[in-house]
C-alpha cells in the first residue's frame, strides 16, 4: 500500500467519530483505566524498594574461645557497617553450625583459644568462618564483606612499614555516586511495567470489544479498516504515554532518579516502545478469543522478553548464547536508551543504533500486527 492510497482511505470527519467513540469506550472502562494506573505504579514501587543487590542484617552466630580484647574489636568490627548482626556471642562450635542449620543465622564465626596469645606475638591467627551456601548469591557478597573486613582490621593491628611504598587509589564512581542500586533498577522497571502495561491494556481493549460484538459492528459503517485500526491505536498511545509519565514521576520523586539527558528524546524512544507494545496486544488479541486466553498467552511473550532485556539482571552476567538471543528482544535496546539517557545525560549520537533497532522494531511489528487486524476485521 503507497502512501497515497493510505491517505486516500483515511477521512478526517469518520477517523474523528471513531476516535472519540473509542475515547468514551476507554473512559466507561474502570478495569482498564485501573490496569494502567494501579499495577504500574505498585510494580515500580515494589520493585525499586525490593530489588537490591545489597545484603544487611545478616545473622552471624559467634563462637569466642578466646574471650579476649582483640576478639572482641574483631567481632565489633564485623557489625559496625551493619552487614552482620551478632546474635549470640556464648556459642559453642558445635552449636553455632547448627545455628546455621536450623536457620538461625546465615554465618557462624569460630575463634580459636590461641588466638590473642598468637596476635600479641605477631604470628598468624586463624579464625573458621561458615557460611550458609543454599542462597550462593548471599554467601558469595557475605564472604567479599568478611573478606574486606578482616583486611582493613589486619591493617590496624599492624601497619604498614613507613619505608616502603603503598599504593592509595582514588576512586570515583560516576553518573551513581551512592551506589543506589534502585537507579539502575528503577528504569529498568519502567521498560517492563510499560511492556506489561502496553501489551495487556491494548488486548484487553479489543478482546473486550471482540467479545460484545461491537467489533463485527464497525464492519458494518462506511469505515475503513485503516481508520478503525488508527481509531484503536490513537487513544490507546496516549494513554500509555501517560503511563510514561507516570513511571518517571514515580521513579523522579519517590526514588529521586536524575533525569540528565534531553525529555524529547526520552519521549521519542518511549513512543516507538510504545509502538511495540500495542504491536504485541494486537497479536494477543488477534489469536486470542477471549481475556483469559491472552492472558496466558502473554506469559509465554512477556517472561521471556523481561528476563532477556537486562531490566533486572545485567545482560553481562548472562550466558553468551542468551546474549545473543535477546538482540532480538525490542525491550532490550529501550532500557539501554532510557537508562543512558536518564544516569548518564547522553545524547542521540551515542544511542543512535539502539533507537535505529527500536524503530525498526516498531514499524515491522506494528505493521504485521496492523496487518493480521485488518485480515480479521475483513
Amino acid at each position: 500500500m503507497t502512501v497515497v492510497t493510505f491517505l486516500q482511505k483515511i477521512s478526517a470527519g469518520r477517523l474523528f467519530a471513531l476516535f472519540q467513540k473509542e475515547v468514551r469506550q476507554i473512559l466507561r472502562d474502570k478495569q482498564l483505566l485501573f490496569l494502567l494506573v494501579i499495577p504500574p505504579t505498585f510494580q515500580l514501587l515494589l520493585y525499586g524498594f525490593a530489588l537490591n543487590p545489597m545484603v544487611q542484617d545478616l545473622r552471624i552466630a559467634v563462637s569466642d574461645l578466646s574471650s579476649s580484647p582483640t576478639s572482641r574489636e574483631l567481632v565489633s568490627a564485623i557489625v559496625e557497617n551493619h552487614v552482620f548482626d551478632v546474635i549470640k556471642t556464648g556459642y559453642t562450635p558445635t552449636s553455632a553450625i547448627k545455628a546455621i542449620k536450623e536457620g538461625k543465622a546465615e554465618a557462624a564465626l569460630i575463634v580459636p583459644p590461641e588466638f590473642n596469645r598468637k596476635i600479641k606475638e605477631g604470628l598468624t591467627a586463624k579464625v573458621q568462618i561458615l557460611l550458609d551456601g543454599v542462597d550462593a548469591n548471599t554467601a558469595g557478597i557475605a564472604d567479599g564483606y568478611l573478606q574486606q573486613i578482616i583486611n582493613s582490621y589486619n591493617l590496624l593491628l599492624k601497619p604498614p612499614p613507613a619505608l616502603l611504598g603503598t599504593i592509595q587509589p582514588q576512586i570515583t564512581f560516576l553518573y551513581n555516586p551512592g551506589l543506589i542500586s534502585s537507579w539502575f533498577f528503577v528504569p529498568g522497571v519502567m521498560g517492563l511495567v510499560l511492556n506489561l502495561a502496553g501489551s495487556l491494556v491494548s488486548s484487553s481493549a479489543l478482546i473486550k470489544e471482540k467479545e460484545s460484538g461491537t467489533l463485527e459492528q464497525l464492519v458494518m459503517t462506511p469505515a475503513s479498516s485503516v481508520e478503525v485500526l488508527i481509531a484503536k491505536i490513537l487513544p490507546l498511545f496516549i494513554l500509555l504515554m501517560g503511563n510514561v509519565c507516570l513511571a518517571l514521576a514515580v521513579g523522579k520523586f519517590v526514588f529521586n532518579i536524575p533525569f540528565r539527558g534531553n525529555p524529547f528524546l526520552f519521549f521519542l524512544v518511549s513512543a516507538l516502545y510504545v509502538f511495540v507494545a500495542i504491536s504485541i496486544g494486537l497479536t494477543l488479541a488477534s489469536i486470542s478469543q477471549n481475556q483469559r486466553q491472552a492472558i496466558l498467552t502473554s506469559f509465554f511473550i512477556n517472561l521471556p522478553v523481561i528476563q532477556l532485556s537486562g531490566a533486572v539482571a545485567p545482560l553481562q552476567s548472562m550466558p553468551k548464547f542468551f546474549q545473543y538471543i535477546s538482540l532480538i528482544n525490542p525491550l532490550r535496546y529501550y532500557i539501554v536508551c532510557i537508562r543512558s539517557i536518564l544516569l548518564r545525560g547522553v545524547g542521540l549520537d551515542v544511542i543512535w543504533p539502539n533507537v535505529l533497532m527500536l524503530a525498526i522494531f516498531a514499524v515491522v511489528l506494528l505493521t504485521l500486527s496492523a496487518r493480521r487486524f485488518r485480515t480479521q476485521l475483513g
